[in-house]
């Protein structure tokens, strides 16, 4: 059982890239429909995460046996590994704003559920499009972290992918 609550370190920054796509999409997706059985799977996705990283969570699994191989032996990504904590609190993080999300759409104040989601959002972008990890900065921030310190570097780096052209098959 204690396995099954283990939360990988290092991580697999494709992998949390992934999975923060796919946080977006969940989202965005509730936004646009207003439909709050959407928020179901977004909230215990969270959950899942933050208890046994991408053990017990279908999106996680899906990033981490599935998509994240495909990418790297048909792209020839070389993932790069970050720290587990952070990345934790980070998932912690996107539990409170999508269970609020949750609860105040329940309620009926959908205005909150919005902002919450909208914050959301915008922090999984930046996460899936250019790798910077609000909550990776947050937890450094705190506790203190000496791989998330390089964030002017992976910056940089993200910049530099971005500039490079998509490869040809």
């Amino acid at each position: 059982m204690r396995s099954v609550f283990n939360f990988p370190d290092p991580v697999n920054e494709t992998s949390a890239r992934i999975v923060a796509a796919g946080v977006v999409i969940q989202a965005v997706a509730f936004l646009l429909m207003r439909e709050g059985w959407i928020l179901v799977p977004l909230v215990a996705g969270f959950l899942a995460r933050v208890l046994t990283g991408p053990t017990l969570s279908p999106l996680g699994q899906f990033a981490t046996r599935i998509a994240t191989p495909a990418l790297e032996r048909t792209l020839g990504i070389d993932s790069r590994r970050v720290p587990g904590p952070p990345k934790r609190f980070a998932q912690g993080i996107g539990l409170a704003f999508s269970a609020t999300a949750g609860v105040a759409w329940l309620a009926g104040w959908p205005i909150v559920t919005i902002i919450a989601l909208a914050a959301l959002v915008a922090a999984a972008t930046l996460e899936a499009v250019v790798a910077v990890c609000l909550g990776c900065i947050a937890h450094s921030a705190i506790w203190g972290c000496a791989g998330c310190n390089d964030i002017g570097e992976r910056l940089r780096m993200a910049i530099v992918e971005a500039q490079q052209p998509a490869p040809t098959t």
